[in-house]
């Protein structure tokens, strides 16, 4: 916070702050954004489902045991490691890529596809995020009282009065304070951006080491000043998560 407001001699200004007003900063911020917003939406609607269907469906009981375990080795699977990973599966000469080419005779990048791109870091961001919502949102879901959905039947209610009017009610504010957390954790994320696309994605994180660390665009000043605006855009999000998570504890009590 202090080198966000210096310059290079250690003198106070504000320089570094209209900094952030440079095209290619909004730019930055502006693509960092929509990732961790797509990598949020989809992380939590694909974790929601299958933590609903672990927790609420009938499926055979080693099905739960096996995605929490997976979740939890999943959620923290990041970096360089998933980076590999994902050029290894998904790059031009990866293996899915390959086996679709040769058995399917579809060229997945054909279609404008790379995992370079927007949609490969997003496809790549959500392999740990829709594990995270689901260690997140199943203590939420193992807070539904059977009794009352039994209530609800025996009222003549449907599935879909009781979501719409019971389960719902008191899951949207565990759902979205979820969804809040999965957008910060996807904002700050850094190792595995990098590692993936390099400096072809213009992000925050990616153009804040560039300010840091790099030989071109060497500024630590206006890199303390993104660093700042990062703190401040996690920090509401996980201010936002935990409000409503305390407004999902009283709701369910």
């Amino acid at each position: 916070m202090v080198g966000a407001f210096q310059d290079s001699a250690g003198h106070f200004t504000l320089n570094n702050l209209r900094g952030l007003l440079d095209d290619n900063v909004v730019n930055a911020y502006w693509i960092s954004f929509r990732i961790s917003a797509a990598s949020a939406i989809g992380g939590g609607l694909i974790g929601f489902l299958l933590s609903w269907a672990a927790v609420q469906g009938q499926l055979p009981a080693w099905i739960r045991p096996t995605l929490m375990t997976f979740s939890g080795v999943a959620s923290n699977f990041a970096g360089v490691p998933l980076a590999f990973a994902f050029l290894a599966t998904l790059g031009r000469v990866g293996l899915v890529t390959t086996l679709m080419r040769k058995y399917l005779g579809f060229d997945l990048y054909s279609t404008g596809f790379s995992i370079l791109s927007f949609t490969g870091l997003t496809l790549t961001y959500l392999y740990f995020q829709i594990p995270l919502m689901v260690l997140i949102v199943s203590p939420a879901l193992e807070g539904l009282k059977r009794e009352w959905r039994e209530a609800c039947d025996c009222l003549g209610g449907s599935s879909f009065h009781y979501w719409r009017y019971i389960a719902l009610p008191i899951l949207w504010p565990s759902i979205m304070g979820a969804m809040l957390l999965l957008f910060a954790n996807a904002f700050g994320a850094v190792a595995t951006a990098y590692a993936l696309t390099g400096s072809s994605l213009n992000i925050v994180p990616i153009l804040l080491y560039a300010q840091i660390r790099g030989d071109v665009l060497h500024n630590p000043n206006l890199g303390y000043a993104l660093a700042l605006g990062m703190v401040v855009i996690t920090g509401l999000s996980n201010a936002g998560y935990i409000w409503l998570r305390s407004k999902s504890e009283k709701g369910r009590t």
